[in-house]
């Protein structure tokens, strides 16, 4: 391991490293495991339609103003 690995700010330990390991094989509940979407959270009930549209760099700050 590096010296220097760290997770979100905090330094990852071999203590640390070894408790994952044990964990890992001693296997999960694949049902626990959190559930996770695909893509965005819808808008509404009903599908979305993706639209590609271009603009340009003066109307993009007009529905930024607008939008603020």
């Amino acid at each position: 391991m590096y010296e220097n690995e760290t997770i979100n700010g905090q330094p990852v330990t071999e203590e640390q490293i070894q408790a994952w390991a044990d964990e890992a094989e001693d296997g999960y509940d694949v049902a626990a495991l959190k559930k996770r979407g695909r893509g965005r959270p819808g808008r509404g009930a009903e599908p979305s339609q993706v639209v590609a549209l271009r603009l340009t760099l003066e109307e993009i700050a007009a529905l930024d103003a607008r939008a603020e």
